[in-house]
């Protein structure tokens, strides 16, 4: 979807919850990846693996210059014999860390394996943001949610392009919050190494 049928959808969709929600979400990946300095993981589950969603975000990385919305896939069946950017599977979930963003799309409920291992992130400090239906462990143990239940006016792969789009705008509100310890410490470096104001 280019962003002239993203630009409709949106005029369709004035008015419902929908606009609002994908945007508060794309908010918060925007904010937990670039706050962070990058780190985004994508992963689906083993019968639905987000690809379509992934190739949108290298797009609004790009075109937004925030690279930090590129994301590393992470692939049920990845194997070693893929190309790069294909062959991360599963593993590198257990290796995930604080300042990384873990972004689970699931178009139904996940399987227990991978609840567990987004777990086992969230406890190592990942922050945590799910998009599917909106049912189970995964949304209770997740930072953000943006729910997607079957039946709803939108399918999940509709959501998918609204929250990319969002996500690459660049006039998205910044995160609240306290500012990292390095942006104040930055800030008062260039204040005590400025040259002192003239006197005339």
């Amino acid at each position: 979807m280019d962003a002239v049928r993203v630009a409709l959808l949106r005029e369709v969709l004035a008015g419902t919850e929908w606009l609002g929600s994908t945007r508060r979400f794309a908010g918060a990946l925007r904010g937990s990846v670039v706050s962070h300095g990058g780190g985004l993981l994508l992963v689906g589950t083993a019968e639905y693996e987000p690809w379509h969603l992934a190739a949108h975000l290298v797009d609004e990385a790009a075109w937004s210059g925030t690279p930090e919305l590129a994301p590393t896939l992470v692939r049920h069946d990845a194997r070693p014999s893929d190309p790069a950017h294909l062959a991360v599977g599963l593993g590198r979930l257990e290796a995930a860390r604080r300042g990384e963003t873990l972004l689970v799309v699931a178009p139904t409920t996940p399987a227990a394996p991978l609840v567990e291992r987004v777990s086992d992130a969230r406890r190592a400090g990942a922050t945590v943001l799910a998009l599917g239906p909106g049912q189970g462990e995964l949304p209770s143990m997740a930072h953000e949610v943006l729910a997607v239940p079957d039946g709803s006016e939108l399918d999940l792969d509709t959501v998918q392009h609204l929250v990319s789009a969002a996500a690459g705008e660049n006039a998205l509100p910044a995160p609240r919050g306290r500012r990292r310890l390095r942006d104040r410490v930055a800030r008062l470096a260039e204040h005590l190494t400025a040259p002192p104001p003239a006197r005339w």
